[in-house]
């Protein structure tokens, strides 16, 4: 599009009211859907896996946002749902885009609330076949996605902070 054009278009854009820019920006703005997953770490360093029914590999518990869900209720929610434990987030959301599948995970690190029960975590989710608890040095194979978002969370993790602040 020319520059000249583009200017002109922002410049109607601009004097657009907020519903109709929003219209517009939803009607030409490629849509992506919103996940969110967490790895959970029992205090013996052990960490859930999950397999689905319609998956090869094992992968974090997790799943998509529902309309006006914040991404840490959205990962409490379904962690309930598919394992039935109660987890506590212990980070903030690393985020992964992935543009050819047009998807956004946000992974968390969180820990069961109660590590005493953190035994009876089960499927209770027709989606989910199996429920383990792993240690670190020996993860099954795991799915792309849940690769992803341990990369995340590892640079995450490792982020350069400003002097003086510590990592919570």
């Amino acid at each position: 599009m020319p520059s000249g054009l583009h200017r002109a278009l922002l410049r109607v854009f601009r004097w657009l009211p907020p519903r109709a820019r929003r219209v517009t920006v939803r009607t030409i703005a490629p849509s992506f859907t919103v996940g969110a997953m967490a790895l959970i770490e029992r205090a013996d360093g052990r960490v859930l896996l999950v397999r689905q029914v319609y998956r090869e590999r094992w992968g974090v518990p997790g799943g998509l946002l529902d309309r006006g869900e914040g991404p840490a209720d959205a990962v409490r929610r379904e962690i309930l749902e598919e394992v039935g434990l109660d987890i506590e987030l212990v980070s903030e959301a690393a985020v992964v885009v992935e543009p050819g599948p047009r998807r956004v995970d946000l992974a968390f690190h969180a820990r069961p609330t109660d590590d005493g029960r953190a035994d009876d975590a089960r499927p209770t989710s027709p989606e989910i076949s199996a429920v383990a608890w792993f240690s670190p040095d020996a993860l099954p194979e795991l799915q792309p996605e849940t690769v992803m978002a341990l990369t995340a969370l590892g640079r995450a993790d490792t982020a350069v902070r400003p002097a003086g602040r510590e990592a919570s």
